[in-house]
């Protein structure tokens, strides 16, 4: 599953810089993440680095959004691959 932010969003600015798949960004009122962009950092961490720096715990899983972590590397090999292109 993907990850989502609430409406707890400071706007802080942390977590945008530390996606490593560029899926977080500025929306009308929050941050908000591409679900198709996000795997949870799959392929790049051990665990999703924008929930590690949130000073206000206001990313959780998106349960709206299930993905298993086979299909979330293929996501990470997916999207790797489109930037090499």
């Amino acid at each position: 599953m993907a990850l989502m932010i609430t409406d707890d969003c400071i706007n802080c600015d942390v977590c945008e810089p530390e996606c490593p798949n560029e899926a977080i960004y500025m929306g009308p009122q929050i941050y908000e993440i591409d679900h198709n962009k996000c795997t949870e950092c799959v392929g790049h961490f051990d665990e999703p680095q924008c929930q590690q720096v949130c000073p206000v715990a206001c990313i959780p899983f998106d349960p709206a959004w299930r993905e298993s972590k086979e299909q979330l590397m293929l996501k990470y090999e997916t999207l790797q691959a489109a930037a090499k292109s």
